[in-house]
């Protein structure tokens, strides 16, 4: 049997399909938003990870610090002997738990990017020729048929990716990981933790701007995917703090008044001057937070791990 294999669970014209109804919607209701995922188009990907280097944006260093210190930690509450990665990407962070995870047979992850699935596949099949990777093009938000594999498995969520989904969704995808794991299954789940504003607001607004041009690339994406005429200096990059909600908030601010058509859709979406977009919501998280929002799941908090600054916690939960 080959080492890799990839199972597709969303039709080939998916994307495009979602990116249409998303905007219909979006651009449609007032106030007007975007969800996050339009970011990640090639140039979106190349520039968030220029932001994860940024000395400002310490989300994804706090988290690495966490997994090199407790990948025996986690290897020894859990002996899994699957890996499922949701939202995996590059699978960067995954090589911490692989290397502590020694009993591990499978690797899923889980993307809704082939190419990405492909390049990370290659690159862990050439450190651990042993491992076997069944790759799933999938979206993680929707209900997954997982592939039959040795467990107990362990479902990990990092990158505080789950603070992208609004307390509804939230609740939507708990139960649907939940409903992947049997007795002796866990979820190692990444969360950004509340802290001073400042700190916050600067993670999402850096110096160089970088998080600025990530933000105005959805409008790229419109742009070269319905033939929008957005332009990016028409709009200025917004990051807030929500402390109701302990939330930051991006969005883009019109700088006049306008008027951008998107002709794929038949749509003229006017902004008046100094109206804003919504284009992410990122929610910061307390562990007592964590622990309820787990358990109305299904899930129990069994172990909480932080790193020595206390900015980003990862959890790991098993069946209630």
């Amino acid at each position: 049997m080959s080492p890799y294999r990839t199972t597709r669970t969303l039709p080939e014209d998916a994307t495009g399909a979602a990116l249409r109804a998303d905007v219909l919607h979006g651009l449609t209701r007032t106030p007007k938003t975007l969800p996050p995922k339009w970011f990640y188009d090639a140039r979106g990907s190349e520039l968030f990870e220029e932001i994860t280097r940024l000395p400002e944006y310490y989300p994804t260093r706090a988290e690495r610090e966490i997994l090199v210190a407790r990948a025996p930690d986690i290897a020894a509450a859990t002996g899994a002997r699957t890996l499922v990665e949701l939202g995996s990407g590059s699978s960067d962070k995954t090589r911490h738990l692989l290397d502590a995870l020694t009993g591990v047979h499978t690797y899923v992850p889980v993307d809704v990017s082939e190419s990405a699935l492909a390049g990370a596949a290659r690159s862990l099949l050439a450190e651990r020729p042993s491992l076997r990777v069944h790759a799933l093009i999938a979206d993680f938000t929707t209900r997954l048929t997982p592939p039959d594999t040795p467990g107990p498995r362990l479902v990990a969520f990092l990158g505080g990716t789950i603070g992208n989904l609004l307390p509804a969704e939230r609740a939507a995808f708990l139960a649907s990981v939940r409903a992947l794991l049997a007795p002796g299954d866990a979820l190692l789940l990444g969360t950004d933790l509340v802290k001073e504003e400042s700190v916050l607001v600067r993670a999402y607004d850096d110096a160089a701007g970088v998080t600025a041009a990530f933000n105005k690339n959805v409008l790229t994406v419109l742009d070269r995917e319905l033939g929008a005429d957005f332009r990016a200096d028409d709009f200025d990059h917004v990051a807030l703090w929500d402390r109701e909600n302990e939330w930051i908030e991006m969005r883009l601010r019109a700088r006049r008044s306008l008027t951008a058509k998107i002709p794929e859709l038949g749509l003229a979406v006017h902004f008046e001057a100094g109206e804003e977009m919504r284009t992410e919501v990122s929610a910061k998280f307390r562990q007592e937070g964590v622990r309820a929002e787990l358990g109305r799941a299904g899930l129990e908090l069994a172990h909480w791990w932080t790193d020595g600054e206390g900015r980003f916690a990862l959890s790991l939960a098993t069946v209630a």
